[in-house]
Formats: C-alpha cells, sequence, structure tokens
C-alpha cells in the first residue's frame, strides 16, 4: 500500500562485484558507509542525483580515500512523510518504529496519528514511549492515549531523566536484534533517550558531521547507532518535525490504516461509504455507539478532508 517517493535502484549485472554496505548517514549528496567489518566511508551517488536513505543496503566501490554508491538494494520498507510539494523520507528497511511523545509539552494527537498511518502503510510495527511520567500532567497523557492502547498499540511509559534504569530496563528487551526508528516532536527526549542507550553518541555525531561536512548535521537528518558490540540492534535518531504529511495516500486508503477504524469496516450499507454523510454508516454508529472515540473520529475526517483535495 505504501508507495516508495524515490525509485530503487536494482542491483544490475556487476552489482555482485560491488562491495555491500550499510548507508549510516546521509547529509545532501554524501552519505556514510558502513562496511560488514566496521569501517566507515565518506561515499558519494554515481549521477547527480542522491537517492540513498539512511538504513539503505547499497552497492558501492572504493574510489581513492572516498567510495562511489552504483546501486541501492530493494528495501524492505521506506517510512517517509509527504506534503503536496515534497517528500522526506526518514528511514529505510525498519524493524518497528518508537513514536516518542512526552506528557509534557502536551503532543499533538494529529501528528502522533499521522506518523502511526505512515508506518501502517509502509508495513512496519510501531510502538508508543510516553516519556516524563513522573509529571504531575502525566495522567491528562495516559489519558489522551487510551484509545490507542485500546486500538492494540503498546503504550510504555517512561521517565528517562527522572528514571533512567527503569526506562532502559523496559526498552531494550524490545530493541535488541531491531533496527529501531525513534521519531517524535521536539521537547519529547529523543536526545536524552539516546544518549542514555549509546553513551558515546554524541562523540558519533561529531565524527559523522566532520565526514560529511554538514555542521549540525543531525538537526536536518536521520543517524544510526548500533546498540551492541556485535551490531545487531540499533537506534536511529530523526529530527523532529512540526508537520507530516501524507500525500503518499488517497483518502479512500485512511480507515484501513487506523485500526479502531479498520475493525468497524464492512458494516456500512454502500460499498465505498467515505463515513463522512452517507447513511447507515457502520463507522459512525461505532463512534455513537462509543467503539470509536471522538478524538480518533475528528482526526479521520480532518485527514480525508486533506487527501481529497485537488492534486495537481
Amino acid at each position: 500500500m505504501s508507495r516508495d517517493p524515490r525509485p530503487t535502484p536494482g542491483r544490475g549485472a556487476a552489482g555482485a562485484n560491488l562491495d555491500l554496505g550499510l548507508v549510516v548517514a546521509a547529509h545532501g549528496r554524501h552519505a556514510v558507509v558502513e562496511t560488514p567489518e566496521g569501517e566507515r566511508w565518506r561515499c558519494h551517488p554515481r549521477g547527480k542525483k542522491s537517492e540513498v536513505v539512511v538504513g539503505d543496503r547499497v552497492r558501492w566501490q572504493r574510489a581513492g580515500d572516498e567510495g562511489v554508491i552504483e546501486a541501492i538494494e530493494p528495501r524492505r520498507n521506506l517510512l517517509f512523510r509527504q506534503d503536496e510539494w515534497r517528500s522526506k523520507s526518514f528511514a529505510a528497511n525498519l524493524d518497528q518504529l518508537l513514536m516518542l511523545v512526552a506528557a509534557d509539552p502536551p503532543f499533538s494527537e494529529s501528528q502522533l496519528a499521522r506518523a502511526l498511518i505512515a508506518a501502517a502503510a509502509a508495513g512496519i510495527p510501531a510502538v508508543i514511549g510516553l516519556n516524563k511520567t513522573d509529571l504531575p500532567v502525566a495522567a491528562a497523557a495516559r489519558q489522551r492515549l487510551q484509545p490507542y492502547r485500546a486500538m492494540g498499540v503498546e503504550v510504555l511509559e517512561l521517565a528517562v531523566k527522572a528514571a533512567p534504569d527503569e526506562a532502559l530496563a523496559l526498552l531494550r528487551p524490545r530493541l535488541e536484534g531491531r533496527t529501531t526508528l525513534i521519531l517524535g516532536p521536539s521537547g519529547a527526549g529523543k536526545s536524552t533517550l539516546i544518549n542514555r542507550l549509546v553513551p558515546g553518541a554524541g562523540a558519533q555525531v561529531g565524527e559523522i558531521s566532520v565526514a560529511l561536512a554538514s555542521g549540525r548535521h543531525t538537526t536536518t537528518t536521520t543517524t544510526w547507532y548500533w546498540l551492541d558490540a556485535e551490531r545487531r540492534g540499533a537506534v536511529l535518531d530523526s529530527p523532529g518535525f512540526q508537520e507530516f504529511g501524507l500525500r503518499q495516500l488517497q483518502a479512500t486508503e485512511l480507515a484501513a490504516l487506523m485500526p479502531d477504524l479498520a475493525a468497524e469496516l464492512g458494516q456500512c450499507r454502500f460499498h465505498n461509504c467515505t463515513h463522512r454523510e452517507e447513511p447507515q454508516c457502520g463507522l459512525r454508529a461505532a463512534l455513537e455507539a462509543g467503539r470509536i472515540s471522538a478524538s480518533r473520529w475528528r482526526i479521520y475526517q480532518e485527514l480525508y478532508a486533506e487527501l481529497s483535495q485537488t492534486r495537481w
């Protein structure tokens, strides 16, 4: 159901003769590619346009003290957002998404829902992390997340700064052996969490910034961190976002990507019901019965109207 906004080149006949590497950082036309032995090389793509994202497996070859990316291996998935004018890719080949929100500052439920919908469209399992649960306002945040618990999304309660040991003990079993993108708005505590999970994260950021000559690199792009010496599990830190467009989706796909609404599909009078104004709508009946929350219904209506706008 998800549509990759950027074409994925095939390996080609010569691909088998090229080195295989993992993209652990990218900025502009340059990327940092890690070899299976753990060496990291500054690389650039063949041609003028870069299509690589963090998490890509690529075929590349050395060219002096740098490298040239010749091809991108087929992706299992790609998480991205798309507004009317452009797409922004977060990462490829993910095992799961950890959507981190905080009790304070209050999170946007619309942005949370959009991220979960994008993950569902890409076939990426998602978990919600509620941070700063030591604060008095945490009770209100828990209440706002109750519809997500009810629809089967796991919500992990964390206090990364106040109780880091407990937070890490809860998270590590869910992160081991997996590639996890940590996504969330500014102020949710992503940097604090990354620094707890990966004590050397700050040094890695500096090294990558120098390699890419990108200055404050991590403010605009995703960065890969290994969680263990064996390089089995990894977390990816992503920049905060204010907007999360879903223009890659059709309005008619929306209900099936929202678990609480999807559970009620098939009960409408009309097979092509948009669940907005049609009579005998099964979803509206579920709303009236309390099986769909008012906030989730409002988000659906907002997104349906947005995705129904004329596309040029």
